[in-house]
C-alpha cells in the first residue's frame, strides 16, 4: 500500500488557488471549476513478480484541465502515490503551463511502489499494464505523459510502445521524455534542471549575490536536483551541501559536483563521498547557504523546519515543496522563493519541443533547444518579478494569479458545454 504524506499536498494547491481566485475577484463557482479535476481514473495492475507470485499494485491518472489544450504531465513511481497527491500535481502542472503559455493543460500519473525494489523486467510489466489500462484516456491530442519521480526515459519507451502496439503503427507524440532514438528531444534529460539555474541566477542577482560568492544547498540528487547542483556549480556558485534519501553530504569549502556524481554513479547515494561530512538528509534543509534548492519531494519545508531555515533564496526544483504555512511565515522573513510552477518548468518546456518536434517529424539541433529554453524560462521570470514588484505580492502569488486568469479566461471562452 501507498504511504501517506504528513502534509496534504492537495490542501496547500487548493489554498493557492483560493488566494488567487480572491485577488481576480471570481465567485465560488469559478474556484469549483477550477479546482476539480476534469477527469480522473484509477486502475488496479495486478504484477507477476519474477518469483511467480502476483502483487496488486494501484495507479492513477488524473487530467486536471485541457481547456488551454492537451492534458500534460508526468508518471511517477514512488510508494508515497496517493490519489490526492496525483490531484495536487495535475493542477499544478496546469498552472505551470499557463504560466509558460503552452497549449497544455495540466495532468498527472502515479503507481503507488518503490521500482527500486522491483527488477527492470517487473518494472516493465508495471508499465506496460498501467499503459494498456490508461490508454484510451491519452494520446497526442489529448493527454501526453513524460517522466517523474521513479521513471525515465526507458519506461516513456514501453509507454510509447505499448500504446502504439495497441493502435497498429508508432505514435512518437504520446510521450515526451523519450530515448533519442525514439524520436526524443535533445536537451530534455537536462531541461528542468537547465530551468531551475536560469531562475535561481536571476534570483540571485535580483538579491544582489554574485555566484562567485554564493553558497547553496541541494536536496535531491535525482533528475533535478543531480544537474541543478552540476550547473550551479558550472556557474560559479559553491554547492556546499546535497542530500538523496539515504544521507548527505557537506563541506563548507564545496563540494566536487562532478566528482559526486561519478560517485553516486559507482554507489547509488551520496553517502560516503570522500572530502565530506555525513549529515542527515532532513539538515539538508537548514544548512548556513544564501541559496536553498528543494529537488526531491513534495511538502518538505513545514511549519515544523521552516524556522531553522537559513537559506535567503529558495528555488524550488521539485514540486510543492513548500507547505502553505511555512511560504506564509519565509513571506514574513522576506525570503525570496520562487515558486515550482515558474522555476522548475524547464521540463515541460522542452516537452513542449519534443511533442512539436514529433509532430513536424524533424529535430531541433541542441543549441536552438536550449535557447529557446532560457528564453521562455527568463522571459517568465522578469515578467513574473516585475509585476510581484509592482504589486507588493510573493512571486508565488503573482505566478499563481497570472496562470490562474489565463485557464478562467480559457474556461470563459469556450464556454460550458451543453
Amino acid at each position: 500500500m501507498s504511504a501517506v504524506l504528513a502534509n496534504n499536498p492537495l490542501d496547500d494547491a487548493l489554498t493557492q488557488l483560493r488566494d488567487a481566485v480572491d485577488v481576480l475577484n471570481y465567485d465560488e463557482g469559478t474556484y469549483e471549476l477550477l479546482g476539480t479535476p476534469r477527469r480522473e481514473i484509477t486502475v488496479s495492475i495486478p504484477l507477476r513478480r519474477d518469483n511467480g507470485q502476483v502483487e496488486m499494485l494501484r495507479g492513477y491518472r488524473v487530467q486536471h484541465s485541457y481547456s488551454r489544450g492537451p492534458a500534460k504531465g508526468g508518471l511517477r513511481f514512488s510508494d508515497q502515490v496517493s490519489l490526492d497527491e496525483v490531484r495536487a500535481l495535475a493542477m499544478w502542472m496546469t498552472w505551470k503551463c499557463a504560466l509558460m503559455d503552452l497549449p497544455y493543460g495540466g495532468a498527472k500519473g502515479g503507481v503507488g511502489f518503490d521500482p527500486s525494489l522491483y527488477s527492470p523486467a517487473e518494472r516493465e510489466r508495471v508499465t506496460r499494464r498501467y499503459t494498456s489500462e490508461i490508454s484510451p484516456l491519452i494520446g497526442p491530442e489529448c493527454d501526453i505523459p513524460a517522466p517523474d519521480v521513479g521513471t525515465d526515459e526507458l519506461t516513456m519507451a514501453w509507454m510509447m510502445d505499448t500504446y502504439s502496439t495497441a493502435r497498429g503503427h508508432t505514435v512518437p507524440g504520446v510521450v515526451t521524455g523519450k530515448p533519442i532514438v525514439l524520436g526524443g528531444s535533445l536537451g530534455r534529460a537536462s531541461a528542468t534542471s537547465r530551468g531551475v539555474v536560469h531562475v535561481a541566477l536571476a534570483a540571485l542577482a535580483e538579491r544582489g549575490f554574485v555566484p562567485s560568492k554564493t553558497t547553496a544547498a541541494v536536496q535531491g540528487f535525482g533528475k533535478v536536483g543531480r544537474g541543478a547542483a552540476v550547473f550551479l556549480a558550472e556557474a560559479g556558485v559553491r554547492v556546499t551541501g546535497v542530500s538523496d534519501r539515504f544521507g548527505g553530504v557537506y563541506n563548507p569549502d564545496g563540494l566536487d559536483v562532478p566528482a559526486l556524481a561519478r560517485h553516486v554513479d559507482r554507489t547509488g547515494s551520496v553517502v560516503g563521498f570522500e572530502g565530506s561530512e555525513a549529515i542527515d538528509r532532513d539538515d539538508l534543509l537548514t544548512l548556513p547557504v544564501d541559496l536553498l534548492v528543494p529537488a526531491a519531494m513534495e511538502s518538505v519545508i513545514t511549519a515544523a523546519n521552516v524556522d531553522d531555515i537559513q537559506a535567503t533564496i529558495i528555488v524550488e526544483g521539485a514540486n510543492g515543496p513548500t507547505t502553505t504555512a511555512a511560504d506564509r511565515m519565509l513571506r514574513d522573513r522576506d525570503v525570496l522563493v520562487v515558486p515550482d510552477i515558474l522555476a522548475n518548468a524547464g521540463g515541460v518546456i522542452v516537452s513542449y519541443f519534443e511533442w512539436a518536434q514529433a509532430n513536424q517529424t524533424y529535430r531541433w539541433p541542441l543549441h536552438q533547444v536550449e535557447q529557446r529554453l532560457e528564453e521562455r524560462m527568463l522571459t517568465a521570470w522578469e515578467a513574473v518579478s516585475t509585476s510581484a514588484a509592482k504589486t507588493g505580492r510573493t512571486l508565488r502569488q503573482t505566478a499563481m494569479i497570472t496562470a490562474v486568469q489565463r485557464v478562467a479566461e480559457a474556461h470563459a471562452i469556450r464556454g460550458l458545454y451543453p
